[in-house]
């Protein structure tokens, strides 16, 4: 009986033995495979004319015509629209942050559900949906976007007293929150306050930009409008 019990241990070690290196083999395997479908995912490139507003605009008009109606509205220039959209996501419509990754291979969660044009938090965007009974909107749709960074800056003017004209504070309180800016959180981020810093260079480079082209962009994005509105008034 004792010869039989040792018999049938040294047969489950040996299967114990050849089981535990096949399971590392089969792991690796899928590990490898997990990390393999990662890295043949690239994100999409940016627009080539990303740097040129002008250029952008001429290429899709109807992003000019949504951000134009944003200004419209809210009162948020379009070049700080623009550049804080540049700062998020290089105006990449489907853009997330990148996933946390275990030993620097498997990809697991994400760090936060941003996503999008403006890279805006699930909370953030059911709130301005709400808010502005745009419950359609998407963060991957251009004017959409548009008419939130408009909405979310007007708040920052109402709560924040920030200018706005001034990109600097209104990046700072874009990324912090309202609250968050108003308790000054940003002060211990040198890299957020590099990133503000970052978008008002590039608002800056926008407007001259708008300057030269925003006759051109209002011809061709909104010139068949014009005569509409003047066919309704006679």
């Amino acid at each position: 009986m004792r010869t039989q019990v040792r018999e049938t241990q040294q047969v489950e070690i040996l299967n114990l033995e050849f089981w535990i290196p096949n399971f590392r083999i089969g792991c690796l395997s899928v590990l490898f495979l997990l990390a393999g479908c990662a890295t043949f995912s690239p994100p999409t490139p940016p627009p080539r004319s990303s740097h040129d507003i002008c250029g952008l605009f001429l290429e899709e008009p109807n992003w000019y015509k949504g951000a134009r109606e944003a200004y419209l509205k809210w009162g948020i220039p379009i070049y700080i629209q623009a550049a804080i959209i540049y700062q998020e996501s290089a105006f990449r419509p489907h853009i997330r942050p990148p996933r946390i990754r275990m030993l620097g291979l498997i990809p697991l969660m994400r760090p936060s559900s941003a996503y999008g044009y403006a890279q805006v938090l699930d909370g953030t965007w059911r709130w301005y949906q709400e808010k502005t009974n745009r419950l359609s909107a998407s963060r991957h749709k251009f004017e959409d976007v548009a008419d939130f960074i408009g909405w979310y800056n007007a708040i920052t003017v109402q709560k924040n007293g920030v200018s706005k004209e001034d990109a600097y504070h209104q990046y700072l309180a874009y990324h912090e929150g309202h609250r968050g800016f108003q308790e000054k959180t940003y002060s211990e981020k040198a890299w957020l306050m590099q990133a503000a810093q970052n978008v008002h260079q590039r608002a800056l480079v926008y407007q001259k930009q708008l300057d030269q082209c925003g006759a051109q962009l209002e011809k061709k994005c909104c010139s068949q409008e014009g005569l509409i509105a003047k066919r309704q008034e006679n």
